[in-house]
C-alpha cells in the first residue's frame, strides 16, 4: 500500500487489475477493505480501497491482495 488519502481510501499499486467490489485481504487473510476505484494507465494501474479497518495507516508498506468477488448466476433465458 502506498498511502491513506484525504478522504481516507487507501491507494494501491496494483499488479494485476482488480474489478470494483473485490475484496482486499493482508497477508494474513483478514479482510482490510474493498475496492472502490481503479485509476491510472493499463500497464501499471492504481486501486482505491475503501478500508474496514479502524487504523488503516499500519497497513502502508504492507502487501494487500485481492480476492475476485463471485460473478453473480445468469439466469437462463428460455
Amino acid at each position: 500500500m502506498l498511502h491513506v488519502s484525504s478522504s481516507r481510501t487507501l491507494i494501491v499499486k496494483a499488479e494485476n487489475l482488480p474489478r470494483i467490489g473485490d475484496r482486499v485481504v493482508n497477508q494474513n487473510l483478514n479482510h482490510v477493505g474493498t475496492v472502490c476505484d481503479v485509476f491510472g494507465p493499463v500497464s501499471s494501474p492504481y486501486a482505491a480501497v475503501k478500508p474496514l479497518v479502524e487504523d488503516a495507516q499500519n497497513l502502508i508498506d504492507h502487501t494487500l491482495y485481492s480476492v475476485p468477488s463471485p460473478q453473480p448466476k445468469r439466469k437462463k433465458r428460455r
